[in-house]
């Protein structure tokens, strides 16, 4: 929980800032900071990857994770459950900026690929790295979002800080129960996903990277270090 509340401060810093500076900040300015952070991001997804002590297990579940997520097309479905949020808690063109800035902050900080892997990292590993480093994300963001849209944003800190929260505390019952070759690839498959969110931040690809529609992968070394583990006992055998 410590990571989310770090989050949660650095939200209402943001929304602070923007508030009070909303004259001073030049959209070019942001798109600097936002070009800065996502090389940071690249970096750590990197460092996860690297930690990976089985690269065929990453290989494997980041392939059949992409099938499965894009099969379910998960991206498309959290993007529509955003967008019948959006419309039904915020309605027309009437819609208040309070609610304008609640709604979209609170979408914006709270469904991603970095929100879950960096969830799952700090209820594991008590890593908080990815949270934080999202958080910083989020702060920067938010001044953005508290310059044109008001103090809503800073309110999105409650949806943020149960989502967040209760997935480090579901991680943090779970992980006991699971094996360490388990908890060490899960995190190197989380930052392949990682590195995507950075390859998106940086426009490096010529189309995003749909990182939602991946996120089936980290939960597959569950499934696949057992049954590795089970056909080289077998082949062992024979």
């Amino acid at each position: 929980m410590l990571a989310t509340i770090i989050n949660v401060i650095l939200v209402l810093a943001g929304s602070a800032a923007g508030l009070l500076f909303k004259n001073l900040i030049s959209e070019r300015l942001m798109a600097v900071l936002t070009q800065a952070l996502g090389l940071c991001v690249l970096g750590i997804g990197i460092v996860s990857v690297i930690g990976a002590r089985d690269m065929l297990c990453v290989i494997v579940c980041m392939v059949i994770g992409s099938i499965l997520g894009n099969a379910a097309d998960i991206e498309g479905r959290l993007e529509g459950a955003g967008e019948l949020l959006r419309s039904r808690i915020a309605g027309g063109e009437g819609a208040s900026r309070f609610t304008e800035g609640f709604v979209n902050a609170s979408l914006l900080f709270c469904v991603g690929a970095m929100a879950i892997t960096g969830s799952i990292e700090a209820g594991l590993n008590h890593n908080y790295e990815i949270i934080v480093s999202k958080g910083v994300i989020d702060g920067v963001t938010s001044i953005s979002f508290a310059a044109t849209m008001g103090i809503g944003t800073a309110f999105s800190v409650i949806p943020l800080l149960i989502y967040q929260g209760g997935i480090t505390l579901l991680a943090g019952w779970v992980g006991p129960y699971l094996p360490e070759a388990v908890i060490t690839e899960m995190s190197a498959v989380g930052g392949a996903l990682i590195i995507g969110i950075a390859v998106n931040m940086l426009g490096l690809g010529k189309e995003k990277i749909k990182v939602g529609n991946m996120l089936p992968a980290i939960f597959l070394p569950i499934a696949y270090i057992p049954l590795a583990e089970w056909v080289s006992g077998l082949a062992c055998a024979l």
